[in-house]
């Protein structure tokens, strides 16, 4: 597997993490943990370095899952985590924004025991909390940092006052948010000052929740447990429209021996160096298929024409529903 810096943070990770969310919740039917640690293990054996989790997923068994499973090679690869909400394990849903600087240290503490590491690679602010200045939440980053906790900062879905502000009293390595070829927001202003500013990038749903490995068609059918089944870009009528997008990769899967999955993988490794996307799966097969995206050569020829087709295709839909969308700083 090749590797990548996370912008000039000198951070190196393998250029395709893998994202664990999926491993305990969000997708429908939670998947069987004892086949899950197998899944994360396997994925270091072939080269993945860089494992995202965050304690909100699950609530808490996310972490207590990536842990056990990283514990053997804990030396080989790089932790993300994530801080930022007030949990109520009862009703997860419920769970608001809590960015003060106490609670970010309760947090750093109790993953770091979940994750049975002595120091969290790179810990992530989950969602701007509008009742803390992010100057408060890099500078309680900045003590942990200081203290031996933590290694590196980063920010999910901020925008890019938000993360011009938490730069200037902590470096931010990396920024985390939504990104692949059916949502394009962060190419407008936030990719432009990451490069900048020296900040890496970790595209998470590069596959767009799914809807980019070309499996989703119009009879597919989400569960009442399944994320996707309140997300606007999925409703029966958005989604007849937007296998669009995924018949313009197709024309070129053919041609390069790959899939849709990997050509939309390997469109976001080309389109900047420091961009290290987390695609996520509970499949032994979809890892595999993940990882051989590293291996796909797209030609600025080939770009050009993703470029050109996807221009005509305008996606359908929210990406999130209201309230999701009004927690995010984009």
């Amino acid at each position: 597997m090749q590797k990548r810096k996370l912008g000039d943070s000198g951070l190196e990770v393998s250029a395709i993490g893998l994202g664990c969310m999926g491993m305990t919740n969000s997708y429908g039917q939670n998947p069987d943990r004892d086949e899950m640690i197998p899944i994360i293990r396997s994925a270091v054996e072939r080269g993945v370095t860089f494992f995202d989790t965050a304690e909100v997923y699950g609530p808490f068994l996310n972490e207590e899952l990536v842990g056990e499973a990283l514990a053997p090679v804990r030396d080989q690869v790089v932790i993300a985590t994530k801080f930022g909400h007030d949990i109520n394990p009862a009703e997860p849903r419920r769970s608001g924004v809590n960015s003060r600087p106490d609670h970010i240290k309760q947090v750093a503490e109790a993953s770091l025991k979940r994750l049975r590491i002595d120091v969290i690679d790179l810990f992530y602010q989950h969602r701007v909390d509008p009742n803390v200045p992010i100057e408060d939440v890099a500078g309680a980053v900045k003590n942990l940092i200081q203290q031996g906790k933590v290694r590196h900062f980063g920010l999910s879905e901020p925008g890019v006052q938000t993360i011009r502000r938490a730069h200037a009293v902590q470096k931010v390595t990396a920024v985390q948010s939504e990104y692949s070829l059916w949502w394009r927001r962060p190419e407008a202003e936030v990719l432009p000052a990451l490069e900048e500013l020296g900040i890496g990038f970790v595209p998470f749903s590069p596959l767009g929740k799914g809807f980019l490995t070309g499996k989703i068609d119009e009879s597919t059918t989400f569960s009442t447990s399944d994320l996707r089944s309140r997300i606007p870009r999925f409703s029966a009528e958005t989604r007849t429209a937007n296998l669009a997008l995924v018949a313009m990769l197709t024309e070129i899967v053919a041609r390069k021996q790959a899939t849709v999955a990997q050509i939309a993988l390997a469109w976001l490794l080309v389109r900047k160096p420091w961009i290290v996307p987390i695609p996520g799966t509970t499949k032994q097969h979809r890892l595999e298929e993940n990882i051989g995206a590293a291996a796909v050569t797209l030609t600025a020829a080939d770009m050009d024409e993703i470029e050109s087709a996807a221009a005509k295709i305008a996606v359908q839909g929210e990406r999130y529903p209201e309230f999701l969308e009004r927690m995010t700083g984009l």
